[in-house]
Parts: C-alpha cells; structure tokens; sequence
C-alpha cells in the first residue's frame, strides 16, 4: 500500500521540490521538463507482460540498464541538457527505491 505512494510521490514531488528550490524563476518550466522522463517507462512495451507489479524495472528495461544511467548522469554536466537529466535520474532513484520496498 505505501508502495505506490512512494513511488509516485518520488516520480512527481520530487521534481517539483527541485524545480521550486534551484528554478524558482522559471519553476514550472523546469518541471514539466523533469515530469518528461517518465517517457523512459515507454520501453515498457518491449516487456512481456507490459506490466508484472512483481518485477524490478532497473538492469531489465532498456532506458532502465546501468548503460543508460551513465548517459543520464552524463546529461547533468551540461547545462542544455541538465533538466533533463535531472528528471532522468529522479526516475531512476523512483524505481530504484519501488525494488528496494518489493
């Protein structure tokens, strides 16, 4: 029951508290921006079943791999694509932390 809870408060508090502290000028920008990497879970179709509530997202997807999360972290180096990475990396740490409570 606290499961989802966490995950999706992760998924979309997060991004908000980051984008209210450090773009506080352009906040909602910044947000939404963040909430687009959700778009990684669209390699959740590849998977079968589409869905298993009982599987571990990280290493088995593949925006979901550790190679993937190298580019991520790599987008945080530069300012163009650091939102993004950012929003990225929050994904992650939500689906990490989803295993981790299974």
């Amino acid at each position: 029951m606290l499961q989802p809870i966490v995950h999706y408060g992760i998924h979309f508090g997060l991004p908000l508290v980051f984008a209210l502290v450090f773009f506080k000028n352009s906040w909602s920008k910044a947000y939404i921006i963040m909430i687009l990497g959700m778009l990684i879970d669209l390699d959740h179709v590849l998977a079968d079943p589409i869905f298993d509530a009982n599987r571990c997202s990280i290493n088995f997807h593949p925006l979901h791999t550790y190679y993937a999360m190298c580019m991520y972290i790599l987008l945080l180096l530069f300012k163009k694509t650091r939102l993004i990475g950012i929003g990225l990396c929050i994904h992650i740490i939500a689906d990490y932390v989803d295993c981790y409570l299974m």
